[in-house]
C-alpha cells in the first residue's frame, strides 16, 4: 500500500483526497519509483478543475524523482536503485509516495543534480528548452516579452534567455515579485496591475514590437500579446492561468502584419526518448553553466490543496514542491 492524492471528481483544491492504494506489480517496460519529491505544476490545476478532461477518479501530477524499486520484464533502460525523475508520463499520478511508470519515460539522473532540483526544474525546465530553443529559437540581441517572468517557467526561461544573449522583457503580477525577475535575467520588469503592458513594451522598444511572446498566462494577457508584436512576429501561447483565450477571427493576425500563432505542448516535444534524453540533457548542463532553480515553496503531501490554493492566487514564486 501507499498513500496518494486522488480525486473523484473535479472542482477547487477541496476535491484533493490523500488515500492509501495498492500498487500493482511493475508489466513489461514499466518500472515501480519510491518518490522523493514531487513537482507542482499549473496544468495540475487544469486537470483538476476540468479544464483539462481526466477519467474518473484519478490520481494527479505530472513530475516527481525518485528511486527505481522494482522493474518489469524487458527492462533495460534503466535499473533497480537508480536515480530517476520523469516528466508528462502517462496519466497524471505524480502526487504519491509512489507509482508505476513506463522506464522509457524515465531520466537517470547525474550524480550532481538533487532529486528536489530535478522535480523542481524537468517539466518546467524542459519546457523553457523547447519554447526558447525550439518553438522559437531565440538569437543573441532579440528582445522578447515573456509573461509570468517570477513563475517556475519563467524564472527558468528568462535566466536562459539572458544567457543566450537576448534582451528580456518579464511581466509580473505583483511589485514584490519585481526584484525577483530582475535578478533572474529579466532586463525589464512590467507589473500587471501597474500600467498597460502593450503600450510599454512599444516604448521600450522604440515602437517596433518584439519578434516573439511567450505567453502561459492567457485569457488576461492574449489580445494585448498580439499587440507586443512586430511584423510577423510570432505569438507562443503555451498555458492558461487566467483562463482560456476567448476565440477570435484569424483575419486579426493578418491585420496585425502576418502574425504567427502556435499553441505547443511539452508532449509533442518530448514524445521520443531521444527527444525526452536530449532536452533532459540540454537542461542540466545549463544548470551547470550557472541556471538557478528556485524552490520558492515545499508541502507536505497530504497538503496538495494547499499547495494548489498557493499556485491559483498567484501567490507563489518559482517552483512548488510536494514532499514525502
Amino acid at each position: 500500500m501507499t498513500r496518494a492524492i486522488r480525486l473523484h471528481r473535479t472542482g477547487g483544491p477541496e476535491v484533493l483526497q490523500l488515500e492509501e492504494i495498492e500498487l500493482p506489480e511493475p508489466k513489461g517496460g514499466e518500472a515501480l519509483v519510491r518518490h522523493h519529491a514531487i513537482g507542482v505544476n499549473f496544468i495540475d490545476t487544469y486537470h483538476r478543475s476540468g479544464l483539462y478532461p481526466l477519467q474518473l477518479p484519478s490520481g494527479l501530477g505530472s513530475e516527481a524523482a525518485g528511486v527505481v524499486e522494482r522493474v518489469g520484464p524487458g527492462v533495460t533502460s534503466i535499473r533497480v536503485g537508480e536515480r530517476v525523475a520523469y516528466a508528462a508520463s502517462g496519466a497524471p499520478a505524480a502526487y504519491a509516495e509512489a507509482r508505476i511508470v513506463a522506464a522509457d519515460r524515465l531520466v537517470p539522473l547525474p550524480g550532481d543534480i538533487t532529486d528536489e532540483v530535478a522535480a523542481a526544474a524537468l517539466l518546467k525546465g524542459m519546457t523553457a528548452e523547447f519554447l526558447i530553443h525550439r518553438t522559437f529559437p531565440v538569437a543573441p540581441g532579440q528582445t522578447v516579452l515573456f509573461h509570468a517572468a517570477a513563475g517556475g517557467v519563467g524564472l527558468i526561461a528568462c535566466q536562459w534567455l539572458h544567457s543566450l544573449g537576448a534582451r528580456v522583457i518579464g511581466t509580473v503580477g505583483s511589485e514584490a515579485k519585481r526584484d525577483l525577475a530582475k535578478s533572474h535575467g529579466c532586463d525589464e520588469v512590467i507589473v500587471l496591475d501597474r500600467e498597460p503592458f502593450a503600450e510599454r513594451v512599444r516604448e521600450l522598444t522604440g515602437g517596433h514590437g518584439v519578434p516573439v511572446v511567450f505567453d502561459s498566462i492567457g485569457q488576461q494577457t492574449f489580445g494585448d500579446s498580439l499587440a507586443c508584436l512586430e511584423p510577423r512576429g510570432m505569438m507562443v501561447s503555451f498555458g492558461n492561468a487566467s483562463g482560456k483565450p476567448e476565440p477570435f477571427d484569424l483575419a486579426l493576425l493578418a491585420q496585425k502584419g502576418s502574425l504567427y500563432l502556435t499553441r505547443p505542448t511539452l508532449f509533442s516535444y518530448i514524445a521520443t526518448r531521444e527527444a525526452l534524453l536530449a532536452s533532459a540533457g540540454a537542461l542540466f548542463q545549463a544548470i551547470r553553466d550557472g541556471l538557478q532553480i528556485r524552490i520558492g515553496q515545499r508541502f507536505p503531501l497530504a497538503e496538495a490543496s494547499a499547495a494548489h490554493r498557493a499556485l491559483e492566487s498567484r501567490g507563489t514564486t518559482g517552483s512548488t514542491l510536494l514532499t514525502v
